[in-house]
């Protein structure tokens, strides 16, 4: 392995690197990687290696084991991505309000 070849420490901490393959990331969900392929565009878009090949990161997997969990209790896909994005909207909100009110500013389209 060259020194081109290494890896920077700090991508190992680093949760969007990509960093694990498609069969890695479907063994370690246990899912298939057709499931993996359904997330893709509506949730999140995998990294491509230089070849060509899906790459994904750390909070990819975590959005996709969500998916599962959700889907396991007989949600379709589709809609279980949905709920994930509204999670991660909502939870984008309350941080920004957070962040307002502790600066001591109003928060967007509340009152003043």
């Amino acid at each position: 392995m060259t020194s081109a070849d290494r890896v920077p420490a700090d991508k190992f901490d680093d949760d969007d690197y990509p960093a694990y393959t498609m069969g890695r990331a479907a063994e370690m969900l246990g899912v298939t990687q057709a499931f993996l392929r359904s997330l893709e565009g509506g949730l999140f878009v995998p990294a491509r290696s230089d070849g060509g090949h899906r790459r994904y990161s750390r909070y990819q997997l975590r959005l996709a084991a969500r998916v599962r969990e959700i889907a396991d209790q007989g949600t379709p896909v589709d809609a279980a991505c949905r709920i994930i994005i509204l999670e991660d909207q909502l939870q984008e909100a309350l941080e920004l309000n957070r962040r307002y009110q502790a600066e001591g500013r109003p928060t967007p389209g509340g009152a003043e």
